[in-house]
């Protein structure tokens, strides 16, 4: 017999898990801070939303709506679905570990880009699973890659579709033959968090092809172009027996009665999504350009923030980067986690926190204190 431990001890693998750690949000001794770190929209939500959130708030001695039922008619109706094949929780986030310990366990697979979003990695060994990383191309996501990655253990495939924290995407035409290359079993998970940002016409969310597969779904999030990250709001839409599998394991009450209230409304408001990608529209352009022409690497974005190379000497690298710009209180997202130690993640702010920005890099490459 082995020794017996004089505390509980977690089950393997769970003490390898790197915790995921969030952007930075405060700087101390600075009088104003733009945080620009977590890719937060800078319009915030929508005023319909928050007075939609006030309202569910004079009954909180309630529990909610289970099913969420009116959010996920509220969902259906404006992306033309089936509300029976939609599951709610606390944030994308929610979704993503429920299909992981849905679809994986001991001695299964899953498989991710290489700078794929942090938390695929934390579901998957949490699960008991193993993660498999697929190399890309230009921080761009690999077909060919991930597809070679799958063994007969895989169980799911998760890929983000645009991806954070990069910016790039694959056109739908790709993301249809890296389905086609997949095992019937195989689950993929398109990751569209930040699908509303995106402006190209070879892109698609992946509604289509999970109407029309076994073995698709599309998770999405309530935080980022709606601007309700603080209530914890996402979605999944899926065939009918993986809704069904995340149904009878999630919690039964996995979204607050607040928070469907206010993404009832949000969904709702068209206009004040229009306002945010009109903003995205003019500002992801012009910071990408902007900081270009100071001689640093902008990796191209569909997404509502810009990965900024810096180079690797002493004092002009992204570590310097970042003390300096917080001296300014300009809170970016340090990105060594995700393997990218020469690199800073900015979200597109307002106006005068992009102006900003550019104004302190420009100080920072010409050598003028903080």
């Amino acid at each position: 017999m082995g020794l017996v431990a004089d505390r509980p001890v977690p089950r393997a693998g769970i003490l390898s898990i790197d915790a995921y750690v969030p952007g930075k949000s405060s700087v101390t001794g600075v009088d104003k801070v733009y945080k620009l770190s977590s890719n937060e929209t800078p319009l915030g939500p929508s005023k319909a939303a928050i007075e939609a959130y006030k309202r569910g708030a004079e009954t909180l001695e309630h529990y909610p709506d289970g099913a969420a039922t009116r959010l996920r008619e509220a969902i259906a109706s404006r992306f033309g679905l089936d509300p029976a094949r939609i599951v709610c929780g606390a944030g994308s986030d929610d979704i993503l570990n429920l299909l992981t310990h849905a679809y994986i366990g001991p001695g299964d697979e899953g498989v991710y880009s290489e700078y794929g979003f942090l938390v695929y990695k934390i579901a998957i060994t949490a699960a008991g699973g193993t993660p498999v990383v697929a190399r890309e191309t230009d921080l761009t996501a690999s077909v060919d890659a991930l597809l070679a990655a799958v063994t007969p253990r895989t169980k799911v495939v998760f890929l983000a579709n645009p991806n954070n924290p990069t910016g790039t995407y694959l056109p739908f035409d790709e993301v249809k033959r890296l389905h086609a290359g997949l095992p019937p079993h195989v689950l993929l998970v398109l990751d569209a968090a930040y699908a509303e940002y995106v402006r190209r016409n070879d892109y698609a969310s992946g509604l289509e092809l999970v109407s029309t597969s076994e073995n698709v779904v599309m998770v999405r999030t309530f935080s980022k172009i709606y601007g309700l990250a603080a209530l914890r709001l996402g979605w999944v839409y899926g065939p009918a027996h993986v809704i069904d599998a995340i149904n009878r394991i999630r919690g039964p009450f996995n979204v607050n009665a607040p928070a469907i209230e206010a993404g009832i409304a949000a969904i709702a408001d068209e206009g004040h999504v229009a306002a945010s990608i009109a903003h995205n529209e003019t500002w992801l352009p012009w910071l990408t350009k902007e900081i270009e022409a100071l001689g640093l690497k902008v990796t191209p974005s569909v997404g509502n923030f810009v990965l900024i190379h810096f180079p690797t000497e002493a004092g002009r690298d992204a570590k310097s980067a970042d003390s300096f710009l917080s001296k300014r209180g300009l809170v970016l997202r340090a990105v060594g986690s995700y393997g990218l130690p020469n690199a800073l993640r900015m979200t597109v702010g307002d106006e005068e926190a992009n102006r900003r920005v550019v104004a302190a890099l420009k100080d920072f490459l010409g050598g003028v204190d903080a």
